[in-house]
């Protein structure tokens, strides 16, 4: 089985509902989030690619577009933006146009990520 990896990069705010009032992700707060989606397969295409990660353009123009510098509570419509629920989303938007795609993480700092893998 091949693997492989591609990052991408944006900063965005988000305010998480639910929490004690002392959390301090109950405030309005940012990260640099980074997303990397990793795809799997058995074969290799003519070219030698699992995919070309060129194919993977239009993940970086959603990015880019709707997510980078924005309120992720507005982009994502509701009041749980965490780390999980993005991965959750960036995995079905990718899955449905790269059956590929096997997993999708998401960090907001350096030490912490959240996966989803089916």
């Amino acid at each position: 089985m091949f693997t492989i990896t591609k990052q991408f990069a944006f900063s965005a705010s988000h305010q998480l509902a639910g929490l004690e009032a002392d959390h301090p992700c109950s405030r309005l707060h940012g990260h640099n989030y980074i997303v990397e989606v990793e795809l799997k397969g058995a074969n290799l295409d003519a070219r030698g690619f699992v995919r070309d990660y060129r194919e993977l353009g239009p993940l970086k123009r959603l990015i880019d577009d709707e997510f980078d510098h924005r309120h992720l509570n507005e982009v994502l419509g509701h009041d749980h933006p965490t780390a999980e629920k993005l991965a959750l989303f960036f995995y079905e938007w990718a899955h449905d146009r790269w059956p590929e795609v096997s997993a999708v993480r998401v960090s907001e700092t350096p030490k912490t990520w959240a996966e989803y893998r089916p």
